[in-house]
């Protein structure tokens, strides 16, 4: 409740406050702060970085939010001490146009199939904001369950239904159990002929209509007859703020190697990874797509695996 004759702060001015109280506290400059967050990949340039301190202007957008978030971690703030004074915003940021996540002409025709046959256009006019996708390997070293939490966002119009599509490229498999968790409900399924691509069409709770967002939560099992897999991950068409991959082994079947694998529109990018003691891996990235965040694992030597 506001005193009588006193003024409410605007979310601009209540976070330059405490951007300016953060850089004095720490002992920085706006120049050291933005060689920080071009290394972490966020390009945000001293003259942004200057309005945000002065409060000339707020964070839009997914990318500035993604800074905001690093920038809480470089001044050694509390998690949310900018990002928190925001406030609310209609505006739907910088969303970027929707691009196929990896360079498959073959598997986005299939696609594009799918989304026709879930009465859906093509591409969707949703994003995700946030996602946190976590699955499970069996004692046989395979993918046995994923569990998927998104926030997702209308960047266009009103939505009232998301397609969610499973992929195998060059594997044909029985349907995968799609089930909505929470947010909403599988109003229609899907199967591709060529058996690579399955999907499901998750109906919202309620509709939205940009730029507002809906928390949603969907799984995916695997029946008996689904080939053994030992790579998980996840693919994004247009950037989402943050994307968290995080796959939790069975402590029998600890892999001898583990791979990342990024791939985008424009090519692919692997790299060891390794469990260090621990039985899991979590793969995060910010402001990342369109692309996808893979996980490979095997049994034996490397140099033994196909691909």
């Amino acid at each position: 409740m506001n005193a009588a004759g006193g003024s409410r702060r605007s979310p601009a001015d209540a976070l330059a406050s405490t951007l300016r109280d953060g850089i004095n506290a720490r002992g920085v400059t706006l120049a050291w702060l933005h060689d920080q967050l071009r290394l972490r990949g966020n390009a945000v340039s001293m003259a942004t970085l200057s309005y945000w301190r002065s409060g000339t202007r707020r964070p839009e957008g997914a990318q500035s939010i993604a800074a905001l978030s690093d920038i809480e971690e470089l001044l050694e703030l509390a998690a949310g001490a900018l990002t928190g004074s925001l406030g609310d915003t209609k505006r739907t940021g910088p969303v970027g146009r929707s691009r196929f996540p990896i360079d498959e002409r073959d598997l986005e025709q299939m696609v594009k199939d799918a989304f026709a046959a879930l009465g859906t256009p093509y591409p969707d006019s949703t994003r995700e904001v946030t996602t946190h996708s976590v699955t499970d390997v069996n004692a046989q070293g395979n993918v046995s369950y994923c569990l998927t939490r998104s926030i997702v966002q209308s960047t266009t119009g009103t939505v009232a239904a998301i397609p969610f599509l499973e992929l195998s490229p060059g594997v044909r498999t029985p349907a995968p159990v799609l089930s909505a968790v929470s947010g909403g409900r599988i109003s229609a399924r899907y199967s591709h002929p060529s058996g690579e691509v399955h999907g499901a069409l998750f109906e919202l709770e309620s509709p939205l209509t940009a730029p507002e967002t809906a928390v949603i939560e969907w799984s995916i099992g695997f029946p008996a007859g689904y080939p053994p897999t030992q790579e998980t991950g996840h693919a994004v068409a247009r950037q989402c703020r943050e994307l968290m991959v995080w796959t939790r082994f069975h402590p029998d079947a600890l892999p001898d190697w583990i791979e990342e694998k990024i791939e985008t529109p424009t090519g692919i990018r692997l790299a060891p990874l390794s469990l260090a003691g621990r039985t899991s891996i979590h793969q995060v990235r910010r402001a990342f797509g369109p692309g996808a965040i893979e996980l490979l694992w095997g049994f034996g030597d490397r140099e033994d695996q196909p691909g």
